[in-house]
């Protein structure tokens, strides 16, 4: 007998701003797959991430905290392991969404890449774990897979390898209908970064992309602020990478590597539609949750940089490194094909899950998540105006009519605020931080960004008073000027 309590089926992707869909309105990427799922469920077109780096996403969707509660504030950075406590997990103080769902009666599994600390071993509450030790993909290929505790190389493209795990999952699921289950899959593509994207896809979507002009991306020039990072990370950092900030410049306007990208994309995309055709196969599909999205967007040349919004000086919260693509449908959904236009983030999928399951809430006074589903059933309906991000050094506000972000100082650099008026300027080009007529739109934005950290954050892991992070900073030297020599990641 099917059980009452849905199964929740989250893709949690790699990299993917939310225009890299045909739903959204990219004529150039294939995803047909994709947008078959938003035809049935709810496509939300104003969805953000806290954080444009992948491994603080990744822990605020499954703790539904900001990375100033949690910890995390950047990439987790697998060259500085030898720092790292014996089995080290950077989230395992919090009930994770698995933990609460294992303690629920769900089966739970993970799929995918986790780059949240040691991966030898299952961890937060994952019973089934099918994962890469490398966050920092450098490949799709030939991989070193950790499946239960074994190791070992597979030869074929990554995600395919985990769709097929995922694929055999349901199935065997599909034998056990009273029991739900909780699959995170996580596909470590389509990524963005040099080397796995560098030269000619190889894969099997190659030719769709020979000969697209790619007019869904901009040409532009390297900005100021990405050779302002390149300097400082060049006189500050002990660089680890400098074939990074080599390929910073050169992705940008490389048209091998948007072909390749764009056929990473198509790869996922192929992925999704045989994890939706075993749900349907199985008679699982209107019985399931299933949530589409990534950890974080990516600049694809926009404002003249390539990737993050850390990879600039200061980092920035521009749409493209924030903004992600997010599709739900619903069980049984009825009202498919719809747009909410409400401000969401990535935090609001720990509430979302937990409210189809029926499992308690999370506290209201420890989390800004809310649940999703208010505006599955209606698009419409009531909502918070905002979301808030940060990326270290910047603080940010997002509305409907502006974005503003906030520069942690004083400090030796010089850091300057920025404003931009989405309604007059939705490209976020002119910044209007210094202009004496938007002064008091500064000033309330600035109250709300202090009130809603003052809120959510926790001392330990507050930058701006003195806090630490996890593992690695990007910025070590910053807060090593401000809180003295002393200052260093903790656990």
């Amino acid at each position: 007998m099917q059980q009452d309590r849905p199964n929740i089926v989250l893709i949690f992707v790699d990299n993917q701003p939310a225009n890299m869909m045909g739903c959204s309105g990219n004529d150039e990427i294939h995803t047909p797959n994709l947008d078959r799922l938003a035809s049935k469920g709810t496509r939300f077109a104003n969805a953000f991430c806290p954080n444009a780096m992948c491994s603080p996403c990744r822990a605020s969707v499954l703790t539904g905290l900001m990375p100033s509660q949690h910890g995390v504030h950047t990439w987790i950075d697998e060259g500085v392991m030898d720092t790292w406590p014996d089995n080290w997990n950077a989230i395992d103080e919090f009930r994770s969404l698995p933990k609460r769902l294992l303690d629920d009666g769900y089966d739970t599994a993970l799929f995918g890449k986790y780059h949240l600390g040691l991966a030898d071993e299952p961890q937060n509450g994952f019973k089934k774990w099918v994962t890469m030790q490398i966050g920092h993909v450098q490949s799709f290929y030939d991989n070193l897979m950790i499946e239960n505790g074994k190791s070992f190389v597979h030869p074929g493209h990554s995600v395919d390898f985990f769709t097929e795990r995922a694929v055999d999952y349901i199935e065997d699921k599909a034998a056990t209908p009273e029991e739900p289950f909780f699959m995170f899959l996580t596909y470590p593509a389509p990524y963005g970064h040099w080397p796995s994207i560098q030269g000619e896809p190889t894969n099997r979507f190659a030719d769709k992309y020979r000969d697209t002009p790619f007019n869904s991306v901009p040409r532009e020039g390297v900005s100021d602020e990405l050779m302002d990072w390149l300097r400082v990370r060049h006189e500050r950092v002990k660089d680890e990478y400098p074939s990074y900030v080599e390929y910073l410049i050169k992705m940008l306007n490389d048209m091998p590597t948007l072909r390749n990208y764009y056929s990473q994309m198509s790869m996922v995309d192929s992925g999704v539609g045989k994890v939706l055709g075993a749900l349907e196969e199985h008679n699982l599909d209107d019985n399931t949750l299933v949530i589409y999205t990534s950890d974080h967007g990516m600049s694809l040349g926009e404002h003249g940089f390539w990737g993050h919004g850390e990879d600039t000086w200061p980092s920035n919260t521009h749409r493209e490194a924030n903004h992600i693509p997010l599709i739900i449908k619903s069980p049984a959904q009825s009202n498919g094909g719809q747009t909410s236009e409400q401000m969401v983030g990535t935090i609001d999928l720990y509430s979302t899950v937990l409210d189809y399951t029926g499992s308690d809430g999370p506290d209201p006074a420890e989390t800004s998540s809310q649940s999703l589903r208010t505006l599955i059933d209606d698009p419409d309906a009531d909502w918070r105006d905002a979301v808030f991000m940060e990326q270290e050094e910047t603080r940010s506000i997002r509305t409907r009519q502006w974005l503003f972000m906030q520069r942690y100082g004083p400090t030796d650099f010089d850091f300057h605020n920025e404003l931009y008026d989405l309604e007059a300027d939705p490209g976020e080009r002119n910044n209007l931080a210094e202009d004496p007529q938007f002064r008091s739109v500064v000033d309330t934005l600035t109250t709300r960004i202090t009130e809603q950290f003052e809120k959510f954050s926790n001392p330990k892991w507050n930058l701006w008073n003195g806090g630490s992070v996890k593992s690695n900073s990007g910025r070590p030297f910053l807060w090593r000027d401000v809180w003295g020599e002393d200052w260093k990641p903790t656990f």
